[in-house]
């Protein structure tokens, strides 16, 4: 029985170190790091009749907040007030943002701009948006 023995190639182990490098760093790239999400935070139910969207702001005031819906296009926009800092204070660390806000949202179905309803509640903005007639599902008879 012979065996062989490779001596190690400088070039291949090069090349491993390479790809080993390039697989570490490209875990941590910023295309791949998670993103803190848009705000606000939005979730989106879909039922037969229509749709229902909640969505967390909590500090910002119901003056504040504008809806408008197009077809199949949510935007709810609006402004965030700064915490106001007494004098003589420094800070020390700052993490909740401050400043007008706008996020646009294409729905699944289009909208009865009509019978669109908003409410808001202890900081959670819920929105019932009927689906137009036209694509409400509509039952089929078989006939023989």
């Amino acid at each position: 029985m012979y065996r062989s023995f490779r001596t190690p190639s400088l070039w291949r182990d090069m090349d491993r170190l390479q790809r080993d490098m390039n697989r570490l760093f490209s875990l941590y790239s910023p295309s791949t790091m998670r993103r803190a999400p848009r705000y606000p935070a939005i979730n989106i139910w879909v039922c037969d009749d229509c749709q229902f969207v909640s969505a967390e702001m909590p500090g910002v005031d119901i003056e504040d907040i504008d809806i408008n819906v197009d077809g199949d296009t949510l935007t709810i926009s609006g402004e965030l007030g700064a915490d106001e800092v007494p004098e003589g204070t420094h800070v020390h660390r700052k993490e909740r943002g401050a400043g007008k806000f706008s996020r646009t949202i294409q729905l699944p179905y289009p909208v009865d701009t009509e019978k669109v309803e908003a409410s808001f509640k202890n900081g959670i903005l819920s929105i019932t948006l009927p689906h137009i007639e036209a694509v409400k599902p509509k039952k089929i008879a078989i006939t023989s």
